[in-house]
């Protein structure tokens, strides 16, 4: 088929995509299209005959019925601000963009069940004011709050700063409703309790990155409003304090403890360089700090800043910190949580850098920390390493930062992939994951089919292959060569 004669055949099939009673609105126009075709990173581009904005599911299932005549590859997307190029089109125009954007509904609020249903669209930050009207919270957040998508967060199975008490996205869904590639409507929602017909459907959905369904809404559970919360900022002289100090944390007061991030020196100082409005917690410095935040949602529980201060005062005793200051007020607790959520950004200010998103057992973590920064930047001559996050789930993101001067193109293309792929190797020695909570996307793919075991890509292109024959569901994330 010649290029006019498939451009004729572009026409035809959107214009039976825009008819019938559940039609989507559709834009071909590029200009507006454009913003959407690039990652958050700015690392992918590609191209896209048509955004597709469906506002229910039975525009969703129009859609999906529509690609399977035409085959027409989908690319779901929610607020765009994943990390692994899982949202981001090929380049070849064939296929188009499935924004949720437009379903941002909440369906029910259960107060006494303490669970939401949201539509795929609805922003995290969105949801979190919702619910707090009902005196509720849900226990997940991340720097990209006020862009990420309940349908993102998902499909990839998102963690966020919470994790250590909350657990992640997989832990938070009750229940998913999605339409399949069939474009049957699966219906999770009602969240039974039990339910032993086989496989669990809602969480095959949790973490498929819109591989074998499109999320349209999710039940979440919900967790009482807080009370009061505290945040300590503590700096450490090595990353081994700061796994010793989590421990004294939690045989002192359990599940208070919220949060627990670990934010080297130099992750800092490129915040206070390029975060407007920001100011370092303590006056001296130090290699490693940590982020420990304390709640309260019970009126029998102690507050927040009394156990701050007790934990303290036998942290400093038993030198499992240096020096400390505790949030005083809740404008000083968002000050220092603004420090740990504008990291990435500093970092994207700063220059180019390869970020790998990675878990090792928990307790080996200072170890793995401490063993593979030195052996990288041995090994990648120039390079700058570091390690930033979520201590308490085992969780860190290492990133590796160009050596000054590099052209951000040539490294990206000549360097970030060996680098990437050494790092990696590290991590799936130390028995642990090369992706804990940004999913695989493109990114990844290539490598997790390389490293990762035999049994689980099997199965992962099985599941694939049974529920998407036709490959039309974001087709070239998180599974290749089916």
């Amino acid at each position: 088929m010649g290029i006019s004669s498939q451009h004729d055949a572009d026409i035809v099939s959107l214009n039976a995509l825009s008819q019938g009673a559940h039609a989507p609105h559709v834009t071909i126009d590029q200009s507006d299209i454009q913003p959407w075709l690039t990652d958050w990173r700015g690392r992918y581009i590609g191209n896209a005959m048509a955004l597709v904005s469906p506002r229910n599911v039975k525009e969703v299932q129009h859609v999906v019925h529509w690609a399977r005549r035409y085959n027409v590859a989908l690319v779901p997307q929610g607020g765009n601000s994943g990390m692994v190029g899982g949202a981001t089109p090929d380049e070849s125009g064939r296929s188009i963009i499935l924004s949720l954007r437009k379903m941002t509904a909440i369906r029910d609020i259960d107060i006494d069940g303490r669970t939401v249903v949201a539509d795929a669209g609805m922003v995290l930050q969105n949801l979190h004011e919702a619910v707090a009207e009902k005196d509720l919270r849900f226990p997940l957040t991340l720097g990209g709050k006020g862009s990420a998508t309940i349908g993102g967060l998902v499909a990839t199975n998102a963690g966020g700063t919470q994790v250590l008490r909350h657990g992640n996205m997989r832990t938070l869904v009750a229940g998913v409703e999605a339409v399949l590639p069939n474009g049957e409507v699966f219906d999770g929602l009602k969240a039974l309790k039990k339910d032993n017909r086989g496989f669990d459907l809602n969480q095959l959905l949790v973490g498929s990155e819109g591989t074998i369904g499109i999320v349209t809404a999710a039940r979440l559970r919900l967790v009482p409003q807080l009370i009061d919360r505290t945040v300590i900022w503590a700096g450490l002289e090595t990353i081994q304090q700061a796994r010793k100090l989590l421990l004294h944390c939690q045989k002192m007061c359990g599940a208070a403890v919220e949060g627990f991030e670990v934010i080297p020196q130099t992750c800092l100082d490129a915040v206070l360089k390029h975060i407007p409005a920001t100011k370092a917690p303590l006056s001296s410095r130090h290699d490693w700090y940590c982020l420990i935040e304390l709640v309260q949602d019970d009126p029998a529980q102690h507050s927040p800043a009394t156990l701050a201060e007790a934990i303290m005062e036998q942290a400093l005793k038993k030198d499992l910190a240096q020096n400390a200051v505790i949030s005083a007020s809740e404008a000083q607790t968002e000050a220092f949580w603004k420090l740990r959520d504008s990291i990435s950004e500093a970092e994207r200010a700063a220059g180019p850098a390869v970020q790998h998103d990675i878990s090792v057992p928990v307790q080996d973590m200072p170890d793995f920390i401490d063993t593979v920064i030195p052996q990288v930047e041995q090994q990648f001559a120039g390079t700058r390493a570091i390690a930033f996050g979520h201590l308490g789930d085992g969780n860190v993101h290492f990133h590796v930062i160009a050596p000054q001067g590099s052209m951000p193109e040539k490294w990206y293309a000549e360097d970030s992939k060996r680098i990437s792929d050494w790092v990696y190797r590290q991590v799936m020695a130390w028995g642990g994951s090369i992706s804990a909570e940004h999913g695989i996307g493109q990114m990844k793919r290539d490598i997790l089919h390389e490293l990762d075991s035999p049994a689980r890509i099997f199965a992962l292109k099985g599941i694939k292959r049974g529920l998407d024959p036709e490959n039309i569901m974001n087709p070239g994330k998180l599974i290749s060569n089916l």
